[in-house]
């Protein structure tokens, strides 16, 4: 009792807040809040198993996918709010109202009935009975699942594929784009400048500073920017400035320091 009440409200405001939050990042983590915080739950309620099962495969496999999709999407792509098929948004709307009486019967049936027949399927062993009632008497909803799974692997690995129409761009092929980029829309031809160049750490974080000592955009990867983890380095100015400076200085004096050992000469 004291693990549910400590996780509950957790968990309950996890989620709200996976659904709210912008950032998908942001949500994913929300979700493996969500997830440990069911996975204790498990253990609290003599649950071994199915406390392994939530830690390795949804929290260490499943959610790694999903920050894995978002790696490879990116984070500042937008949604889309185009319904592309008819009668989406009521297909939708109809399979919340479905899942939210769910939801109630079972937070009902939970909270007023009582549970029985817990220590007879644990007779065994909770791994035991788990796989006892996986393999005989719910053999077709996990074999419909583990169907399911795989038909949605193949519907993403086809969805992703893309037939090359052109060859594949040699080293030759992409040099001569990037001056031909250059001479057309001024697009910076070399390397970028890496981040923190001549600022006071060389985080990645941290753009590199240019010569007036104003920040390089160039220098931060547009994920940075739009997860909008970028430091400021309005305080940098004035330091590239002074450090400008004393530069120009020492400069000046191996000149003078030079011109003295010439005379002397």
């Amino acid at each position: 009792m004291i693990a549910f009440w400590l996780l509950a409200p957790v968990m309950v405001v996890c989620a709200l807040g996976m659904v709210v939050v912008r950032k998908a990042v942001h949500s994913a983590m929300l979700l493996a809040v969500v997830m440990v915080s069911l996975a204790v739950l498990y253990a609290a309620q003599d649950a071994p198993f199915l406390f392994a099962v939530q830690i390795i495969v949804y929290t260490g496999a499943v959610l790694m996918l999903f920050l894995f999709v978002l790696m490879l999407v990116g984070v500042d792509s937008s949604d889309s709010m185009v319904e592309t098929l008819r009668g989406l948004r009521v297909a939708a709307v109809v399979v919340g109202v479905v899942f939210a009486v769910l939801l109630v019967a079972g937070v009902t049936q939970a909270t007023y009935g009582a549970a029985l027949g817990l220590e007879a399927a644990n007779e065994d062993g909770n791994v035991s009975g788990v796989a006892q009632l996986l393999f005989s008497k719910y053999v077709f909803a996990f074999e419909v699942t583990s169907a399911l799974l795989i038909t949605a692997a193949l519907g993403a690995m086809l969805l992703a594929h893309r037939e090359r129409l052109t060859p594949k761009a040699t080293q030759r092929d992409m040099a001569r784009q990037r001056m031909r980029d250059y001479a057309e829309r001024g697009v910076h031809p070399g390397p970028l400048p890496s981040p923190g160049m001549l600022a006071r750490h060389n985080a990645v974080d941290t753009p590199a500073l240019l010569p007036d000592g104003t920040p390089s955009e160039l220098s931060i990867s547009r994920v940075m920017r739009a997860r909008g983890t970028v430091r400021d380095v309005s305080q940098d100015k004035l330091i590239a400035t002074e450090i400008e400076g004393a530069t120009k200085q020492l400069e000046a004096g191996r000149t003078h320091d030079t011109q003295n050992e010439r005379t002397e000469r």
